[in-house]
């Protein structure tokens, strides 16, 4: 069976890179073994596949929770059967640029909460630091073990036309997405059981056993007890709460299912109360302890930051990581890498424009039909304006609410995303992507799973690849 027509219907977009077809139409040769395999394979049996993934998605439980949505909050993560395929030599250089951009993060972090000598220096400005919501004065001084605040983090990569990866973002604080890479595997493995050995894929099944020793690490006992505690069912990453726990085998845990005595956690067992010294929380630093932050929080433990302060237990990622993810904080980046490494960053940040400043506020308005423009603090694809595709009501709506607080907004100009071939409705077609490699740290230095969540945007023409805005996502297969 040829299916060649698979092929030949593919209308790559212009002026933007596609992962599959190199300029000059010919396939890219990372693609070589599953375009033979395409070819040989009719579309009623690729669409079979596609129909054995959902049923594989629904029987699992892998879903998602979207909270402006009036048909119910669950839904099934959209997953497209054609996986993204990166060479070894540009993973290679993925990989030393996220550990790169790390360390210079975690060292910023460790230099806001303690000797601020980026501020002394005149680097960052003061008052950026301390206006920022995720920037927690309970940190101060604070000691955290091995000097890492950073544990765990999902840093979002963008190609653009140039054929070069891009930050988009640096999610620090309780990055997502990790069941879906490996779950994404597993249905792979399914689909296509003979490719994937055959194209000597690297395994990102291990990431369950490397986080948990990266949390065993943190604690001097020889069998600390680790914990994950979940804000709950409610949570939209609640499934992958679950299967973390699983896979790792330890406690999920509720913050009512925690206590704090004499500055020590302990967990409420049926045995009595057990001692908690690591826990892998998913909840926000504001909901954290409602002694010190929101007091309202029924989610958080009181009184754990005071255990945390004295070293009685472990949290992770570290309260206050938020400050080095925030947006208004990415444009230093790559200023922080040549102040706190004195090297060159590998990996470049995308133009961005602070409208706190009222020149760039007037470029950014003058421009407004390239650009998009987020809050610096926002999240998950929500309160963005697409300019391109923004009506004037729309735009004028948007510009008066950022001119009340400008400092709380950036913009960037609207970029080429790359686009991989995705199987839709019987036929390939180009869709765009991103993608979310995972990243552990711990006192031996920074491991990243060869493979990530690659997003993709679902919708014809869309570059928006968040699953609370219709996106989906795909295999990402890193070869040897």
């Amino acid at each position: 069976m040829n299916n060649n027509n698979l092929f030949s219907s593919y209308e790559k977009l212009p002026s933007t890179w596609d992962e599959m077809y190199s300029e000059n139409e010919e396939f890219r040769a990372q693609y070589a073994g599953f375009i033979e395999y395409l070819k040989k394979t009719s579309p009623e049996k690729l669409t079979k596949k596609e129909d054995l993934s959902k049923q594989l998605f629904m029987s699992q439980g892998v879903t998602f929770t979207v909270y402006n949505d009036n048909e119910g909050i669950e839904k099934i993560f959209p997953f497209d059967i054609v996986p993204r395929i990166i060479t070894a030599k540009e993973w290679d250089k993925i990989e030393k640029g996220i550990k790169q951009r790390l360390k210079a993060l975690n060292l910023f972090i460790k230099d806001i909460y303690n000797e601020q000598f980026i501020i002394k220096d005149g680097l960052i400005p003061a008052d950026l630091i301390y206006s920022c919501p995720n920037f927690l004065r309970e940190m101060k001084g604070v000691k955290v073990p091995y000097d890492v605040y950073v544990h765990i983090s999902g840093v979002d990569l963008i190609r653009n036309n140039d054929g070069e990866f891009y930050v988009l973002e640096d999610n620090l604080r309780t990055p997502s997405g990790v069941s879906y890479m490996l779950e994404n595997r597993e249905i792979s493995k399914r689909l296509f059981p003979g490719i994937l050995p055959k194209s000597q894929v690297r395994s990102v099944s291990n990431y369950p056993n490397m986080l948990y020793k990266k949390l065993k690490e943190l604690s001097n006992i020889a069998n600390p007890n680790i914990v994950l505690l979940t804000p709950g069912i409610y949570n939209s990453a609640y499934y992958e709460h679950t299967t973390l726990a699983r896979l790792m085998g330890i406690e999920l845990v509720e913050g009512t299912d925690l206590v704090v005595k004499n500055h020590f956690v302990y967990m409420k067992t049926t045995n009595g109360l057990k001692q908690v010294d690591v826990i892998y929380r998913r909840v926000d630093d504001d909901f954290l302890d409602p002694l010190e932050f929101n007091a309202n929080s029924v989610l958080g433990v009181a009184g754990i930051m005071a255990a945390y302060r004295k070293g009685n237990v472990n949290i992770v990622n570290a309260p206050g990581t938020g400050i080095a993810d925030d947006k208004a904080i990415y444009i230093y980046v790559p200023d922080m890498i040549k102040y706190y490494l004195d090297e060159e960053p590998i990996l470049k940040n995308i133009e961005t424009y602070q409208l706190g400043r009222p020149d760039e506020l007037e470029y950014v308005t003058k421009h407004i039909k390239e650009m998009v423009i987020k809050k610096t603090d926002g999240s998950g694809g929500y309160g963005m304006l697409m300019g391109h595709e923004a009506t004037d009501d729309e735009i004028k709506d948007y510009l008066d609410n950022v001119k009340k607080k400008p400092e709380n907004f950036i913009a960037q100009p609207i970029l080429r995303l790359s686009t991989a071939p995705c199987y839709i409705n019987g036929q390939l077609s180009p869709r765009c992507i991103d993608l979310r490699p995972f990243a552990l740290s711990g006192k031996d230095g920074i491991d990243i799973c060869p493979g990530g969540l690659t997003r993709v945007a679902l919708k014809k023409g869309s570059l928006v690849v968040n699953s609370s805005q219709g996106g989906g996502s795909k295999d990402t297969w890193v070869l040897q």
